[in-house]
């Protein structure tokens, strides 16, 4: 069990399914409770959670929306009294050339990426600050070091995620709090499944295969190849560490 984590608590964004909802898995099974704020119902999380001994909460939350994140906080606070742990994941990847994209393209996928990373994490900031301890795991993608093509505006918004964890963990270190990121390859999710393959690949595992062939490890990434890092990151190991980005991604990005 990592240290420090025994009845902390713990909101994951995206929690519903995919990344967060390996988080929350590994999370309850070391002893922290979990609220789960999704836009998608959360019920199979729960299970994991519960069937980890752990108290679960699920919050509809759409996390672009000030008035749904404002919401979610305070069931949070009703439950649980606090947020001790903070793990944003929400997000959407769609595959769009530049020249289709429309501003109001472009201004959805930064209002989830991004607007939402500040909407959370401003919800909880103040509560962590006034008990003297947090913390942050904040999700960027390694596409921000690596060459793709069709997402503009997605690897914009996590290239933000990275500047905004690094300015804010300069702010909140003094507060015992600290504020990460991490960076997962082409993750095998619900969600990337979904999605249409990028131009050249029939289907989503013919384009996860190809990723993998560009890796230092050559196997396609797992949800449970990322569990460790925020596991880590989210302990009293992790005191000491702020303000970082780690590319968790089989070894993609390798400068």
């Amino acid at each position: 069990m990592a240290k420090g984590h025994k009845d902390k608590i713990a909101v994951i964004t995206g929690g519903a399914s995919g990344l967060g909802q390996a988080f929350a898995k590994r999370l309850a099974e070391e002893g922290v409770h979990v609220a789960i704020a999704d836009i998608g119902a959360a019920d199979a999380t729960v299970k994991m959670v519960e069937a980890a001994g752990r108290q679960a909460l699920a919050c509809k939350c759409d996390v672009s929306s000030e008035e749904s994140v404002k919401a979610m906080a305070r069931g949070v606070e009703k439950k649980f009294g606090s947020c001790d742990i903070l793990i944003n994941c929400a997000g959407l990847f769609p595959n769009q050339a530049f020249d289709t994209m429309s501003f109001a393209d472009w201004r959805r996928i930064l209002a989830t990426n991004l607007d939402g990373l500040f909407l959370v994490t401003s919800a909880f900031v103040p509560g962590m600050k006034q008990r003297g301890w947090g913390r942050i795991v904040n999700l960027s993608s390694s596409t921000v070091g690596s060459v793709v093509t069709g997402f503009v505006h997605y690897v914009t918004s996590k290239a933000g995620v990275v500047g905004f964890t690094r300015a804010l963990a300069s702010e909140l270190g003094a507060h015992g709090i600290t504020v990460n990121a991490i960076q997962p390859g082409l993750t095998r999710t619900p969600g990337a499944l979904g999605r249409a393959p990028r131009a050249g690949f029939a289907t989503m595992d013919d384009e996860l295969k190809s990723v993998a062939q560009l890796q230092a490890i050559k196997r396609p990434e797992e949800p449970d190849d990322l569990v460790g890092a925020v596991s880590f990151l989210t302990s009293d190991d992790a005191a000491f560490i702020t303000g970082q980005t780690l590319n968790v991604d089989g070894g993609r990005v390798r400068s």
